[in-house]
């Protein structure tokens, strides 16, 4: 009889394991985030952070286009582009024979897909696109500046690229016809 019972014990058992192990998973992690995704949440929590670091700190609904040209300025100090001065003997060279003491500045292209994932990531986070500071004119003049100012520092011209138009056109059947009669 005592053998009976463990085997109903280990079936007993054996069976409620099962139960138990399905009920402790965790749920399903979600699906990892988009290189764009991680790069905008990234450059959210960084501005973020610039914000807070203010003297006095700055709450995102205070925050204002100044503020957004002031984080971009900070940026500056971590770039890797080199932006020749007005009297460097390499300024407008875009491949200069040596080194030179000029400053690395954020490329103008890195700071014009960071304002665009800051714009889209302020409207995720609740902000309208009417009180959105990355949108506002004063940020498109400054990243402006800053294109044409890199441009002519590294001889390098910005040019925009032409829309290509279709420039085969479909003949008209009846015309063809005609034509051909």
């Amino acid at each position: 009889m005592s053998s009976e019972r463990l085997n109903d014990s280990a079936e007993g058992s054996s069976r409620s394991t099962p139960q138990k192990q399905q009920q402790q998973q965790p749920p399903p992690a979600p699906p990892p985030l988009s290189r764009y995704e991680s790069q905008k949440r990234r450059d959210w929590n960084t501005f973020g952070q610039y914000l807070r670091n203010q003297t006095p700190p700055v709450s995102l609904s205070q925050c204002n286009c100044n503020h957004v040209l002031d984080f971009l300025r900070y940026l500056d100090q971590f770039g890797k582009t080199k932006v020749h001065l007005h009297g460097c003997v390499f300024f407008g060279q875009p491949d200069p024979p040596a080194p030179c003491t000029c400053p690395l500045r954020q490329a103008w292209g890195s700071l014009d897909a960071l304002i665009g994932r800051l714009r889209a990531a302020y409207e995720e986070h609740g902000g309208s696109p009417e009180t959105n500071p990355f949108g506002n004119g004063a940020i498109r003049v400054y990243l402006r500046e800053v294109k044409e100012c890199q441009s002519k520092a590294r001889g390098i011209p910005y040019k925009k690229k032409k829309k290509k138009r279709n420039q085969i056109k479909a003949e008209d059947p009846a015309k063809s016809s005609k034509q051909a009669a």
